[in-house]
């Protein structure tokens, strides 16, 4: 998918693409990557700070942000240590994604499938949180209700041509 080779996951197969560096962009998976470490290092991942105050002060309200205002009190704290792959549900999963997001605030969030074990009513606050936080979103998703946060299109034709044009009025939203 064009979203893996930008999210640095693939390599083009062939032509080229110049992307930002890597540190403008922020590529959430369906399955967002869950690593081993505590409950703050899911959310600052890649980065790994020490436990400060002001660190623990800015995850927790990112935690509440994404409406998951009770984890670190449900699972020991910010600096527990779990299996995350496995004790969070989907949807939680997705929400520390995004997350992620708002924690390193790049200029390009790459979204990929990223909010479909969400409900539309959350799905709208994590979209709007990310807007409001200056990212710049591209978006793979089946779901109607992300057609309002874009302004572009990105169209493929099954043939492999594509068309980029900015969103009108008329067009209809994709998905379901």
């Amino acid at each position: 998918s064009l979203l893996r080779v930008i999210g640095g996951l693939w390599d083009a197969a062939g032509g080229g693409v110049r992307l930002p560096p890597a540190t403008d962009m922020v590529y959430v998976p369906q399955k967002p990557y869950m690593v081993l470490g505590t409950l703050r290092d899911q959310v600052t991942y890649p980065h790994t700070p020490p436990p400060h105050a002001s660190v623990d002060a800015l995850v927790q309200s990112l935690l509440e942000q994404v409406h998951l205002p009770a984890l670190a009190e449900r699972e020991g704290g910010l600096g527990s240590t779990r299996d995350w792959d496995a004790v969070l549900s989907g949807g939680e999963k997705q929400r520390l994604g995004v997350a992620r997001v708002l924690y390193h605030r790049p200029r390009y969030g790459i979204l990929d499938e990223c909010t479909s074990a969400v409900s539309v009513d959350v799905e709208e606050q994590l979209y709007r949180g990310m807007k409001d936080a200056g990212v710049t979103l591209i978006t793979v998703s089946h779901r109607r209700s992300l057609w309002k946060h874009h302004q572009w299109v990105l169209r493929f034709d099954g043939s492999g041509g594509c068309s980029f044009a900015r969103k009108a009025e008329h067009d209809e939203p994709w998905g379901s």
